[in-house]
This record gives C-alpha cells, sequence and structure tokens, in this order.
C-alpha cells in the first residue's frame, strides 16, 4: 500500500477581483458573478433527517458576523471529494467488523456520483484505495481492514495530509470522514497545525468518534480532542458522537442521507480583496440545523 504523501487535496478561498468584459452590460454581468459565493448547506430537522423544499427566505448567511443576501437556493448536484479515514488500529479491534459494514453502506449510496478515497489510519496514514468511483476497488480496500496488532492511531497526521491533498483536487465540495475508537492517538501534530490544514482545504470534517474519549493532559490526545470539538465546527461539518461500534452503521447512513440533499446556497457580497475569516450559514427556522461549508475554488483560480 503506498503513502499518503502521493495523496489527493481544494483550493484557498481566492480573493475577490473585479472582472472586466466588453461594453457596461458585459462589465456590470461580471461584476456581479464577482460578488456572489456559495455555501453547500445541510439542514437537518430534530431527528438529523434531511428537510426538502428550503428557498432563499429559509437561510441566513453571514461572513464575520455581517448578514448577507441570500439570491437564490438550489439542491447541490456538484461532485464531492470523500476522503474516509477509518480507525484499524488496535483499539478498534472490536469495532472493525462494524466499521467495515458501514463503510460499505456509504460507498453503496454515494459511489456513482462522488470520488471516494479510504485511508487506513494504524501506526501511518496509508492509502486503502486512491479516490474512485469504482464500488468494486473500494470495497475491495474495505475487505482488507483489520486491526493492526500493537499499533496506535495516527488520525492528525491524516487530517493534514489528507487536507494538502484535497488542495490539489477541482471538486466544489469535499468531506473528510474519519470513524475512530478512543484509542491512542501517535500523532505530533499541534491543533492549530491540523485546523489551519482543513480550513485550508475547504473541506467539512464529520467525525464519527466511537467511545467516552475521557480528558488527557498528553499532548497528542489534548490536541485530538481539540480537533475533533472545533474542527467540525469551523469547517460546516460535525461530530458524531456514539458510545458502541454497533451504532456506527446507522450513523453512516444517516449522513450518507444528508450529504444526498444538500442545498447550494448563493449568496451576494461587497467586492473586496479581502476574504472573511468565517462564512456561518444558519436556519431561519429554529427546529432545523442547517451547517455548510464555502464552495471550493480550483487550483490556481
Amino acid at each position: 500500500m503506498s503513502r499518503l504523501s502521493a495523496l489527493l487535496p481544494a483550493a484557498l478561498l481566492a480573493a475577490s477581483v473585479f472582472l472586466h468584459a466588453g461594453g457596461p452590460a458585459g462589465s456590470a454581468a461580471a461584476q456581479a458573478g464577482a460578488r456572489e459565493r456559495a455555501i453547500y448547506t445541510s439542514v437537518v430537522d430534530k431527528n438529523g433527517e434531511p428537510v426538502a423544499g428550503l428557498g432563499p427566505n429559509d437561510f441566513i448567511v453571514r461572513e464575520d458576523g455581517v448578514r448577507r443576501e441570500v439570491l437564490r437556493v438550489t439542491p447541490a448536484t456538484e461532485p464531492m471529494a470523500i476522503a474516509l479515514l477509518a480507525d484499524n488500529s488496535l483499539a478498534a479491534t472490536d469495532a472493525i467488523r462494524d466499521i467495515r459494514d458501514a463503510l460499505t453502506a456509504f460507498v453503496a449510496a454515494m459511489h456513482k456520483e462522488h470520488e471516494i478515497a479510504l485511508i487506513g489510519l494504524a501506526d501511518r496514514p496509508t492509502i486503502m484505495q486512491d479516490y474512485t468511483r469504482n464500488a468494486v476497488l473500494l470495497n475491495e480496500a474495505i475487505g482488507r481492514l483489520f486491526a493492526v496488532p500493537g499499533s496506535g492511531m495516527t488520525l492528525l497526521d491524516a487530517l493534514v495530509e489528507v487536507s494538502r491533498g484535497l488542495e490539489r483536487r477541482d471538486e466544489p465540495r469535499a468531506v473528510v470522514l474519519p470513524i475512530i475508537t478512543d484509542g491512542t492517538e501517535f500523532s505530533n501534530r499541534h491543533d492549530r497545525e491540523v485546523i489551519g490544514a482543513l480550513k485550508r482545504s475547504g473541506a467539512a470534517l464529520h467525525a464519527v468518534t466511537i467511545g467516552t474519549f475521557p480528558p488527557s493532559l498528553a499532548d497528542p490526545l489534548r490536541n485530538r480532542a481539540s480537533v475533533l470539538d472545533e474542527g467540525p465546527r469551523v469547517t460546516g461539518g460535525q461530530r458524531i458522537s456514539v458510545l458502541t461500534s454497533m451504532a456506527v452503521p446507522k450513523a453512516l447512513e444517516r449522513l450518507a442521507r444528508e450529504l444526498q440533499n444538500q442545498y447550494k446556497v448563493v449568496y451576494g457580497r461587497p467586492e473586496s480583496l479581502l476574504q472573511p475569516d468565517q462564512v456561518t450559514v444558519s436556519a431561519v427556522r429554529a427546529d432545523l440545523t442547517a451547517r455548510g461549508a464555502v464552495e471550493r475554488r480550483k487550483p490556481g483560480a
């Protein structure tokens, strides 16, 4: 199996620039396009199920706390790059079967429209299967997922390396989906480094965590706890905590439905060379939860 250094990564959010086109009408159209941004948004009800039929008046978008005008809302049909990070360390021994079952069902639901990669986390990040829509290859890789004796997990290393890889990919949407236990963390990455890499990738972090994850003063575990707390929140993802691996298949089934039913929320912003530090989306209705990630720009755009 190849090392993750050969892998994957979304463009940095490029500065908006003034676009010139021939004639006054062309110039106005170019300026209007430069002021528009999109955020891919999931909306779920109190049971975690996707909500359909929403429009511009159902969303609130803010840049650094300043509300922006929502121009239009359509179903999101653009492709995603999805990096699946599977804990196959010693701590995951009893959970491996449930993790494999969950991944198999997730791949079946998502592979036709989206590129999916599988990375193992034991001892060092290892590519089990690079990005593909080929379900046969992905299922073969899932079948090779076994707990490695005497190994620890390298989640933080994998998040950084996968994020760097995603920066070189041009899908408008990206998801990083780790499924991990609360075992030993072998990475020595600082939480700021990991969160920064995730933000630059433009990917939403959806983390499924199995176990109690007790507090620890050990640096690797403390940094991991910080990333699992802040990373999903600042990237437009979520942390899904389950106590037993038997709940993982249902959690991934629900997440697949959520990702398949996202909205593309297009909003207007003032022309500026400065990009906002934070873009947030929320639902007007108090009984709904919205989360999203800004559309990724192609490398070099």
